[in-house]
């Protein structure tokens, strides 16, 4: 069997599924993992089925997670979608069932779990959701709640289909989504919606962000200024993809100080890959867009000096 058939064979099997997606989620997170959910709901109306994870903060409006019993993980299959690797899953008993499935589209740099169904090349875990849906069989059935969620997800984690993560094939499956009457625009409406807050903080990116020799654009946004401006980390989240619009800019990273002192680091990249850059500093992800952390100011100037060096080379080439 193919590792689709194999996932929906597990699927068929079990009656209590648990599925997580990735901490600080995205709308790929939360569409991929929401999305498979409502379809095992719709196609096995008899399964119990629960998505599970943090509060999903800003993207509340698309779906939340629900709070379980841990005991409900005794016998029950976990799946977890768009988490590439064991810290960045969102609740810690995702180990704690009979039997681990990992889906997702990051570098496979840590293939946790019983069964792994990584596809690197896939826009977002939410196409590789349509995917296997599509071939299916019809052993499992898309309806219109699992279409505005992988909807979005695809949406999300395409940069609303500007990324080159982009393909026909992502096209085609966006065009079968919208047949559901999802409200394709209002979903693009309010993902591309920010407070006056957030408003107030594109401003400030303008004026303090740093672009030197290299064409690399750094910007530390900490406690304070998030304070000064009534932002939460999470919402700094809207600026990460601006210095991308600049010209001049090849390269682009973000620090956002945590509540704990410590920083949550955004790469982004026109060319440059910058995921291994991201893997030496507790992070990963995709080549031009990953996550990583920085302890104190010195971890940022060693990153922003590292990042220098990756566009000089790359432009050199």
């Amino acid at each position: 069997m193919t590792i689709p058939e194999q996932i929906i064979a597990k699927i068929k099997a079990y009656q209590t599924i648990i599925i997580h997606r990735h901490v600080n989620p995205d709308p790929d997170a939360i569409g991929s993992q929401v999305g498979l959910a409502e379809v095992i709901r719709n196609s096995y109306p008899d399964k119990k089925v629960y998505q599970v994870g943090s509060d999903t903060g800003n993207l509340a409006w698309l779906a939340n997670a629900q709070p379980i019993d841990p005991a409900l993980y005794q016998g029950a299959l976990v799946i977890t979608t768009d988490a590439a690797n064991t810290p960045r899953i969102s609740g810690e008993d995702y180990n704690q069932g009979a039997y681990l499935i990992k889906i997702d589209h990051h570098p496979n740099d840590e293939p946790y779990g019983d069964l792994n169904w990584v596809l690197p090349d896939a826009s977002s875990t939410s196409e590789i959701i349509v995917d296997m849906i599509n071939d299916s069989q019809g052993q499992l059935q898309l309806n219109q709640a699992a279409a505005r969620v992988l909807y979005a997800g695809i949406v999300g984690d395409t940069g609303r289909f500007m990324f080159n993560s982009t393909t026909p094939h992502t096209m085609t499956c966006a065009a079968q989504l919208m047949t559901f009457d999802i409200q394709h625009d209002k979903i693009n409406q309010r993902m591309n919606e920010i407070t006056l807050e957030q408003a107030k903080l594109q401003g400030y990116l303008f004026d303090q962000l740093q672009v030197n020799d290299d064409q690399v654009a750094y910007l530390v946004v900490d406690q304070e200024t998030q304070k000064r401006l009534n932002v939460s980390a999470q919402q700094v989240h809207s600026i990460v993809g601006t210095p991308g619009r600049l010209k001049g800019v090849l390269t682009w990273v973000i620090f956002v100080q945590q509540d704990d002192g410590t920083y949550r680091v955004h790469f982004r990249s026109k060319g440059p890959i910058i995921n291994e850059l991201a893997k030496q500093h507790d992070g990963g992800g995709h080549p031009l867009a990953s996550g990583a952390k920085a302890a104190d100011q010195a971890e940022i100037d060693t990153i922003i000096t590292a990042l220098s060096a990756l566009a000089a080379d790359y432009t050199a080439q």
